[in-house]
This record gives C-alpha cells, sequence and structure tokens, in this order.
C-alpha cells in the first residue's frame, strides 16, 4: 500500500487553481446539516471553515429553535431553518425541496444524538443532492454505511467514533491504526479520515500521515472546522483522498498559527479565522 506523509509540498501539488474567468458557482457549493437545541457552534464553524476554503455559496441547515441566532453569527451564510430540533423524515424532506443540488453536503456537526433509523433516512435520501459527502459527529453511526451511495464519500471519526462506527477496537499505536483505518476504508468504499495526535487518511489503497498540530487544538469545536476544511475541498473537485488528507494539513496548520499568536488559549473561531491564511500560501490563478 503506498504510503504518504502529507507536508506543505504534497498541499501544494493538489490545491487546484482558480481559473481567471471564475463566476459564481464555478468554485464550490456546500450545505452543512446540523446544530441542535444544545449545540450552535459546531454547525456554525464548519460552514464557515467550509467558506474559508474559498467556496462561492455555504448553505447551513440548522433547526428553527437556533436558526435565528446562527444566521447572526454571519451574513455570509445562507440559513435554512429546519422545522424539527431532530434530522427527522421531516426535515429531510423539507430540504430537499428547499436546497439546490450542491457540490458537497456535510451531515453532523453538533446534531447531537439521533435516531439511527434517522441517519440512515437521511443520508438516503440526499445522496442525490450532492456529489460528495462528509459525515462527522452524530452521523457516524453504523446505518449509513448501507446507504452512502455517492462515489465521493469521507468520514472523519476521532477513536470512539471510529469504534462506534466500524465496531473496531483502536490501539494507540500507530501502526494498528493504520491497518485498521487501510482495512475499515476497503471494506466499505469510503475515504476515512481518523483524527488523532497523528491524524491517519486511507480510502483502501493509499494511507497518508499528519503530524500538523498544536495541543491546544484540544478546545472544542477544532473538529468541525476540519469537517468544514474537508467539505469545502471536496466541493472544488478534490478527490476525497486528497481533500481529506490537505485539510487535515490546513486544519492543523491553521491551528498552529493561531497558538502561535495566543498561545494556548485558542477557540475554534481562531482556527475557522486563520484558514484562510493558511490556504493564502497555496493560492494559484490561472
Amino acid at each position: 500500500m503506498e504510503r504518504l506523509t502529507i507536508d506543505a509540498e504534497y498541499v501544494a501539488k493538489r490545491i487546484p487553481p482558480r481559473k481567471r474567468d471564475s463566476h459564481k458557482g464555478m468554485n464550490g457549493v456546500v450545505c452543512v446539516i446540523g446544530g441542535s437545541r444544545l449545540y450552535h457552534g459546531a454547525p456554525f464553524f464548519a460552514a464557515m471553515a467550509a467558506m474559508r476554503t474559498g467556496l462561492d455559496l455555504v448553505y447551513l441547515a440548522v433547526p428553527n429553535v437556533i436558526a435565528s441566532a446562527v444566521r447572526a453569527l454571519s451574513p455570509d451564510l445562507i440559513v435554512f431553518p429546519l422545522p424539527d430540533a431532530k434530522l427527522t423524515r421531516g426535515n429531510v424532506a423539507k430540504l430537499k425541496s428547499w436546497i439546490p443540488d450542491v457540490d458537497t453536503i456535510a451531515i453532523g456537526p453538533g446534531l447531537g444524538y439521533q435516531n439511527e433509523k434517522d441517519i440512515e433516512n437521511g443520508v438516503s435520501q440526499l445522496n442525490d443532492k450532492c456529489k460528495s459527502m462528509v459525515l462527522d459527529a452524530d452521523a457516524l453511526r453504523p446505518p449509513i454505511l448501507k446507504v452512502v451511495k455517492v462515489d465521493r464519500a469521507v468520514v472523519t471519526p476521532h477513536a470512539g467514533e471510529f469504534e462506534r462506527l466500524f465496531a473496531t477496537k483502536l490501539s494507540a499505536d500507530l501502526e494498528a491504526r493504520v491497518s485498521a483505518v487501510s482495512n475499515a476504508a476497503r471494506e466499505h468504499g469510503l475515504t476515512v479520515l481518523l483524527k488523532g495526535p497523528t491524524d491517519v487518511v486511507s480510502d483502501g489503497r493509499r494511507v497518508a500521515l499528519n503530524e500538523t498540530h498544536s495541543p491546544s487544538m484540544t478546545v472544542g469545536g477544532t473538529g468541525d472546522v476540519l469537517t468544514g476544511v474537508t467539505s469545502g475541498l471536496l466541493a472544488k473537485g478534490m478527490e476525497p483522498f486528497d481533500a481529506a488528507s490537505c485539510s487535515a494539513f490546513l486544519n492543523g496548520s491553521a491551528g498552529a498559527e493561531a497558538t502561535q499568536e495566543l498561545g494556548l488559549h485558542i477557540t475554534a473561531s481562531d482556527v475557522v479565522r486563520h484558514i484562510a491564511t493558511t490556504m493564502k500560501r497555496f493560492d494559484t490563478i490561472r
């Protein structure tokens, strides 16, 4: 199996250039679906991180109970208020009728506990509204493995979510993690980005490792930022393995830059703010 180390050179070769004659819609459209009565920050972090990758539009679908608060956080997002607080069949039906076809749908940030049948239905029904899909957090339930139909799917679990999703106990040993991630990706036809001290990314054929991090990134919300960056890179046309690998590096680099500025006192908002400055190094126009 091909084994790669993710560094700045790796990322520079894979970030797509922007066309000089770009118009709205050419540079990616994402829809983030998440949030709950308790969690309003997570879907916002994911959506803003996606926007900071250089997209043209980001839709954010959250429960009506938090929609006004989330909408007030930024005028840059198009917010859809969902009538139910959970990802019910009714909410999914509303979403299918409201949102246009998009490049990437991200499901999970801040959803909170969901009925597994509802998650299964949501992923199944929304497959045909997008070209690629990112699944994270409370969307990472075993039933999704049966219904993800898009070829360009990425899951972004931490260790506990990985064990829940794939029913595989993880070791602290890096080589054992590489093997577990590669096997899961190959068996289920997904790209897996396992978050950890060393991020492990695999599509079952290749594996890449990322060690770009800061110990301050244990703060809540940084995983949601990673989901957003992954979604944005997929929407810009990158292949899932490359998008997941580059997003791990970019998210970690943004966290490191925020830490250099603020010390061990950063928030997820600081990481979002540094996504743009991190990615600026890789900007090209053709």
